[in-house]
């Protein structure tokens, strides 16, 4: 095989993509499926799952409240039922969290951000391991954020769950090399899209200037000057499942045009 015929992913994979019916989690969903995998999307949203049927007729798209630990069993239930295994799990699905000092965020609103942004990741690892065990090529893809390798004040509950993610993917790699199942993180920068929109928008409210100078500032802190797209990180998601990364394990890889600071 050459160089350039171990770039496209391995054929054939299952996937199941948490949060994956809207957003980053939706351009991953499309990316994998136009490389010919079989996926499985769950997301909470009702709205968008409909969305997502309308454009991928015959897609399975389970709704779930990852923060809810039997729905999460129950969407393994719909993945073994549905594709008889798993090859990928992208741990995408997860929310910005609140914005303020630490000393306005509350307790309630602290937990949200652990139970959706870390424990539900450990609980989908926790049934896909068993299953990836069982794949020719298991892959466990965490979704992290820059804001796991940079400190983000006003951020704080955002920050600490992505950070614990890189720690939990390198355990994980560790973990689970003799199983020959690979475990990395992405950690997306400035992503283009509403969501972006709306952390912009909060944290120009947070310190009282213009949203358009919020954007700036948040454009100078990027080496690049620009902000990336979900297409970048869907395209070396879709790379960290070819043969080509084959040795690629126990990675936190930026896909952020180097974000300077936070």
């Amino acid at each position: 095989m050459s160089v350039l015929q171990r770039l496209p992913p391995y054929p054939g994979l299952r996937g199941l993509i948490p949060g994956g019916a809207a957003g980053i989690g939706e351009v991953l969903a499309g990316a994998y499926m136009e490389a010919g995998a079989q996926v499985h999307v769950c997301d909470v949203s009702e709205p968008a799952l409909a969305a997502f049927r309308d454009k991928y007729p015959g897609s399975v798209a389970t709704r779930a409240d990852v923060s809810d630990a039997a729905q999460v069993e129950a969407v393994f239930k719909v993945q073994r039922e549905q594709f008889g295994g798993l090859d990928v799990l992208v741990n995408n699905a997860g929310i910005a969290g609140p914005t303020g000092g630490i000393d306005t965020i509350s307790d309630a609103e602290w937990q949200a951000t652990i139970n959706i942004n870390l424990t539900a990741q450990y609980r989908f690892a926790h049934h896909a391991v068993p299953l990836l065990k069982e794949s020719s090529h298991g892959h466990l893809l965490h979704i992290a954020s820059v804001a796991g390798r940079l400190g983000y004040a006003w951020r704080t509950p955002y920050a600490a769950t992505k950070w614990a993610i890189v720690g939990l993917m390198k355990s994980l790699a560790s973990e689970l090399g003799e199983s020959d199942i690979r475990v990395n993180a992405l950690l997306p920068g400035i992503v283009e899209g509403p969501r972006m929109d709306g952390v912009i928008r909060a944290r120009a409210e947070q310190l009282g200037v213009p949203e358009a100078q919020m954007r700036q500032e948040y454009l100078n802190k990027i080496s690049l000057k620009r902000m990336v797209t979900a297409e970048d990180v869907a395209a070396m998601a879709l790379f960290l499942c070819s043969p080509a990364a084959r040795n690629v394990t126990g990675q936190a890889i930026s896909v952020d045009g180097n974000v300077e600071y936070l």
